[in-house]
Parts: structure tokens; sequence; C-alpha cells
């Protein structure tokens, strides 16, 4: 797994209330968050929607643990667990943020990496399938990884991995049903060319000439006159 990178987003307190309110937040660049869970109450704060877009573009994305700073209320150690995106301008609108607290286990959705060339693919002319690309996993916050990798390269034609052929670490459990599909190697079928075979008795008609027209009128005399 690879070293985080420690994060501190600082935020002010969120006194107003209402739609009016947020609109006025946004336009200046702030998110209204919610920040709850471990010991502390629910706090209603204002973040840099800079800082926390990086945060959702990052490699573990929603996963990413970081610490957020609230003027007069203190630190707390987060994660997001709702968010609200703006259909239209596809941008963050609100966001929920969980406090985490050591020894806790929480539930995380993680991609799903096939790794490899199936032998399938490689010499039997198959197409490789993914089912499944995320996979909902349990386990403590720092353990989380980025993806779960599945090696794909004994995969056969007709071959399929189930979610019970996902590795995983000591103390990560995959909460998705064992049986569950995740990926396999098809065959590709070519479509047949429909062949009209000639109606029996009738003759192919024949390509139209041009210009064929035009020398058989060379020869012949204008109307009018007499050879």
């Amino acid at each position: 797994m690879a070293e985080r990178k420690e994060i501190t987003v600082k935020a002010a307190p969120r006194d107003g209330r209402g739609k009016n309110d947020a609109r006025r937040a946004r336009r200046n660049g702030q998110v209204p968050v919610t920040i709850y869970g471990g010991d502390g109450g629910a706090v209603s704060a204002l973040a840099p929607l800079r800082e926390l877009a990086a945060i959702l573009r990052s490699d573990t994305g929603r996963n990413t643990i970081f610490t957020i700073d609230v003027e007069g209320v203190g630190l707390s150690e987060v994660m997001f667990v709702d968010r609200q995106i703006d259909p239209v301008r596809m941008r963050l609108i609100h966001a929920d943020f969980k406090r985490l607290v050591k020894g806790e286990k929480i539930e995380a959705t993680v991609p799903l990496r096939l790794v490899g060339e199936p032998i399938g693919v490689r010499e039997q002319a198959g197409m490789l399938e993914q089912i499944i690309r995320n996979i909902e996993i349990r386990c403590e916050p720092r353990e989380i990884p980025e993806a779960l990798e599945v090696d794909v390269t004994n995969l056969a034609v007709h071959d399929v991995l189930h979610v019970s052929d996902i590795p995983v670490s000591v103390g990560v459990e995959i909460l998705a049903d064992p049986d569950t599909a995740i990926a396999t190697v098809g065959i590709i079928k070519e479509e047949p060319v429909a062949v009209v075979a000639p109606v029996e008795g009738e003759t192919p008609a024949e390509p139209e000439v041009i210009g064929k027209g035009k020398k058989e009128e060379e020869g012949e005399p204008e109307e009018g006159k007499k050879e």
C-alpha cells in the first residue's frame, strides 16, 4: 500500500443557514460541509472548494483520509461519507465527513483492477469482459487499499473469476457475495454475411452502360432527312 500524504483542510464555522447563505458561500469558493461521528457532535462548516475537489480527484478519491481544522472547534481526522454534485456545472455543492476513530472499521467502495493478459485472449481469440468494476469492503480507515487487483493471466475461454478469487490483505473483508462473477473470457462471434441466391429462371440484370445509346444514335439519320 502506498504511503498516504498528510492533508489538512482549514475551514470556518458556518453560522448562517438556508439556501441563500449556501449560494453566497459557493460564490466565494466555499462548500458547506457537515462533520459528525466519533466522540464529538455534528459541526457545520465552510471549506474551500478547490481543496476538496483536489482530494476527490486524487488516486484515493472519496476514500482519502485527511484532517479538517475548523476554526474555534479543532482538528478532526475525517473521510467523505456523502457528497452532492451540481448536475449542470458538475461541481461539489455539499459534503458530509465522518470522524475516524482508531480501531473502528468502516465500509468503503474501492475499484477492482484486472491485471495481465488472459491466455484466452492471447491464444484463443477470446475477449476479456469485466463484470464488476467496484467492490464493497470493510476495514480500518488506514487499511483501505487504492484498489483490489486480480491476476487474469491464466483465464482461458469460458473461465470465470468470482469474488472469492480476489486476494485481500489481513483485516480487509469483502462484503459482496463470494459467488458473484467479476470477470470472464468469451468468444468473439462474427456476424454471418447474408448471400442472396438468384431466383431460378431469372436473368441477372446487366449493368447500365453510360453513353451506349449515344453511339447508336450517331448512326441514325436525322429526322426529316433521307439517305
